[in-house]
């Protein structure tokens, strides 16, 4: 662990956090860590609250974006436009295979189905991410999990020390349900991801293996990775891309 990492009182900050309003954890983080500071956002159903957050306290912060060659054309229409709306400094780091090589020489015949999900994340999604936040090297990376989202992220912190990227982990949204998403959303009119009309609660690649439509009742993360016991793609976990083909 890093000399920061040790001068942070963690316990003490991730219990101030607990009653904090998201927006006032990013503006503490701007000020702890300034340009050293980087976000990840998907471009998700719910990415355009945390993007607007950021925008508000920090405009101009770095936000990394992977492009895995999968991604729905929904999904690059819309991160266009919250880039065009809230002028966000967008770093986009793409996957070093081709789209269609990579299929071929991965055995996986259907482009509509991979038979190993976690390969192509660690190959197409956690390598970019990985290769980012290397170069990139931030002291902090603002994230947008949610405790509600998944058990996996049930016993996340505010702030953790991420030694997979040598940098404070920070998720401000962490308390939030979908309840105070949605008002939120509407507070600020702000777009959701065009999919989501089409019942796509929780969006990745679309392969149907991947991201698939959930009906009513569902929980939106059974759309992710249906039929297989994966949860998570690998970024929020602390592990690297080879572990992460494992998980």
């Amino acid at each position: 662990m890093s000399l920061v990492a040790q001068q942070l009182d963690l316990p003490t900050l991730n219990q101030m956090f607990q009653s904090s309003d998201p927006s006032r954890i990013i503006e503490w983080s701007a000020a702890q860590f300034g340009d050293d500071m980087v976000m990840s956002s998907s471009f998700g159903a719910d990415s355009a609250v945390l993007l607007d957050m950021v925008y508000r306290v920090k405009p101009g912060m770095r936000i990394i974006w992977v492009n895995t060659g999968y991604l729905f054309p929904e999904t690059h229409a819309f991160m266009e436009q919250l880039r065009l709306r809230l002028n966000l400094n967008v770093w986009i780091y793409r996957t070093r295979n081709d789209p269609m090589t990579y299929l071929r020489q991965a055995g996986e015949e259907n482009p509509a189905w991979r038979k190993n999900v976690d390969a192509c994340c660690a190959a197409n999604k956690n390598e970019p991410f990985e290769r980012a936040m290397k170069e990139l090297a931030p002291k902090a990376w603002l994230r947008g999990i949610r405790r509600d989202q998944a058990h996996t992220r049930s016993d996340r912190q505010f702030i953790e020390w991420s030694g997979r990227f040598n940098c404070h982990a920070i998720s401000p949204l962490l308390n939030w349900t979908s309840r105070e998403i949605h008002a939120y959303l509407k507070k600020y009119d702000l777009p959701r991801h065009p999919l989501w009309e089409k019942g796509y609660a929780s969006i990745g690649c679309n392969p149907l293996s991947c991201t698939r439509p959930v009906g009513e009742g569902e929980d939106p993360r059974s759309g992710r990775w249906a039929g297989n016991d994966k949860i998570e793609c690998g970024i929020n976990i602390d592990k690297n891309s080879l572990d992460s083909a494992n998980l």
